[in-house]
């Protein structure tokens, strides 16, 4: 089997829920887990979390839901943070137990027709402008009409990594107007990871930590105490000598200034190493930080090993401990989200 490895911390994951849980006060945790969980492997990921006591989840949609049913029995909850696209999505919410996060009053109607008996929350939009009620009020009454009981509603902040951004308090004040005014018994959400770490006073009846379960550190400045879950490794494949004024990889871009060693190892941009890294990347062999020359390929990476006794066969870590995802991110100029879900499939997901 090709050696490109997403090593996956259950034991870290585990330690995140727990310290997320802490942080929440007595607010319960949904932990969302779409996209794969966020490319760390919903198969490993969800019974862990199940394991620890959740029983609350979130994914983006349908399809993600009925994937997650597989995983969990139906005593869990599952919330699709999209709601429902069409009359197939309704379908599916109604036979595996789904609960919809619904924007639109076709959506309430669609599910009604399908015969829909459960309960969904709705979406207010409080200064984002992306997904969320043009008319929640409107929304709420129709569903009334349709014998749609409705658990909540929840919004999300548009800044909760910027905890200084005045549009989090913005957000918060309109968010605790229109709480004020539910029935009572409605439930409230607002904070995702980062509004965890930066506003603990708001964390209302629900929180959904998505990046911080997976032991990113939302805000640098305000750390919780998160361990790295997934470690991406591979193995070297090859070493080669390289001569001086010798070109590695496509296109040339990198041109020996002396006699090196190069590694080759199985990790290219097919997996989700990104090629911007191409150049100015590193990776590491224990303490040894070994520089990526040359362009990054699809199957491959090199790297210049001359200072390291790195043999072929040996693991080289892109990031875990010691070499975060944060900190590629930001040499890249982008943020640990595209990074984890950017790994393939073909990298094979395995416990630590």
């Amino acid at each position: 089997m090709r050696p490109a490895i997403a090593s996956i911390s259950l034991e870290n994951l585990a330690h995140n829920y727990h310290v997320l849980c802490e942080k929440s006060g007595d607010a319960e945790v949904m932990a969302v887990v779409k996209a794969n969980a966020y490319g760390h492997g919903l198969a490993l990921i969800v019974p862990c979390l199940h394991q620890q006591g959740c029983r609350s989840f979130a994914v983006t949609d349908a399809q993600e839901g009925v994937q997650l049913r597989q995983l969990v029995d139906e005593q869990s909850n599952i919330t699709l943070l999209s709601g429902i696209f069409d009359h197939e999505d309704a379908k599916l919410s109604v036979q595996y137990h789904l609960t919809p996060v619904l924007t639109e009053i076709w959506q309430a109607e669609c599910l009604q027709k399908k015969g829909f008996e459960s309960s969904l929350w709705l979406k207010v939009d409080t200064g984002m402008n992306r997904l969320g009620c043009m008319d929640w009020q409107a929304l709420q009454k129709k569903c009334g009409q349709l014998n749609i009981n409705i658990i909540g509603i929840m919004s999300h902040l548009a800044c909760a990594d910027t905890p200084e951004h005045p549009l989090n308090q913005q957000q918060l004040q309109i968010f605790q107007t229109m709480a004020s005014g539910l029935p009572e018994g409605m439930r409230t959400s607002l904070l995702n990871s980062g509004g965890i770490a930066s506003m603990p006073q708001a964390c209302f009846d629900v929180v959904r930590p998505g990046l911080a379960l997976y032991g990113i550190e939302p805000i640098e400045k305000k750390v919780m105490g998160l361990k790295p879950v997934m470690t991406l490794k591979a193995r070297v494949m090859q070493i080669r000598d390289v001569f001086q004024g010798e070109s590695i990889s496509y296109g040339a871009s990198y041109i020996a200034d002396a006699a090196m060693k190069v590694a080759v190892v199985s990790m290219g941009y097919g997996d989700g190493l990104p090629r911007g890294l191409s150049n100015r990347g590193f990776a590491l062999y224990g303490n040894d930080k070994l520089p990526m020359i040359g362009r990054v390929c699809m199957d491959y990476c090199l790297l210049d090993c001359s200072e390291s006794d790195v043999q072929i066969g040996e693991e080289i870590m892109f990031w875990g401990k010691g070499h975060s995802v944060s900190s590629v991110a930001k040499q890249l100029d982008t943020i640990p989200y595209t990074l984890t879900t950017g790994i393939q499939s073909r990298v094979k997901r395995e416990k630590a």
